[in-house]
């Protein structure tokens, strides 16, 4: 009887221990946490990671510097192109420029004291104007005016008598030609002797130069449209 008891209670014993040695390294194994080995992949990964993250900041750092650079090349070329607009639309003559120059002042021949008529009966036509206005570009005139009508590439000036048609514009005597550029070129150009200045005061034209340090001429205001001629494209 007591065999079978000490027996009972030994097997009872072993089997409490067993069951206390799995539970204890159950319970250290919960302290421990994450084995040593999923641990070293977690720190690789971990740095990886880092790297990675690392690699997108540089991309994304450079794609920031190339996207400013392309900004900053669009607004530069955007300010050239306008530059380059505003340079083409002065040298046609479509915006108003200011200046040193010269005002030519021609009027048509006096009337005779007492109301006998003119000193002489020519009368100022449109080849007149043009040649001074041919005189005053070859002597460097960058802008040109006739009583207020901006001379550009396509002007006309055409006899339509009595009147001369500027930019079919009608203008009539006296006429005011002014002229943007150094005077003193402008001004000798005109009175060369035997030039045309002489030439007109000879017919009996009223001519009057005077320089300014500073002129306003204005744009040409008219509308230009191209019907016919066309750009050619090249390809």
């Amino acid at each position: 009887m007591k065999l079978s008891t000490y027996l009972s209670l030994g097997l009872v014993a072993m089997v409490l221990g067993v069951l206390i040695v799995f539970q204890f390294r159950v319970t250290r194994h919960i302290e421990q946490g994450i084995p040593a080995g999923r641990a070293q992949e977690l720190a690789l990964e971990l740095r990886q990671l880092e790297k990675d993250k690392s690699k997108l900041e540089a991309e994304a750092n450079d794609l920031s510097l190339k996207l400013e650079q392309v900004t900053r090349g669009q607004t530069e070329a955007e300010k050239a192109l306008k530059d380059e607009l505003a340079k083409a639309r002065l040298l046609a003559g479509l915006v108003s420029v200011t200046g040193p120059g010269i005002e030519v002042t021609l009027d048509n021949p006096p009337q005779q004291p007492g109301g006998g008529g003119p000193a002489s009966l020519y009368v100022i036509r449109d080849e007149d104007l043009l040649r001074v206005i041919n005189e005053l570009r070859g002597a460097g005139a960058e802008a040109l005016s006739i009583n207020g009508q901006r001379i550009v590439a396509h002007s006309e000036i055409r006899w339509a008598a009595p009147f001369i048609n500027v930019n079919l514009t009608r203008v009539v005597p006296p006429y005011h030609i002014l002229a943007i550029g150094k005077p003193d070129n402008l001004k000798s150009a005109l009175e060369i002797p035997g030039g045309l200045v002489e030439y007109l005061r000879d017919l009996g034209v009223q001519v009057k130069i005077q320089p300014y340090d500073r002129l306003t001429i204005p744009g040409y205001s008219r509308t230009t449209e191209f019907r016919y001629a066309k750009p050619v494209v090249k390809g």
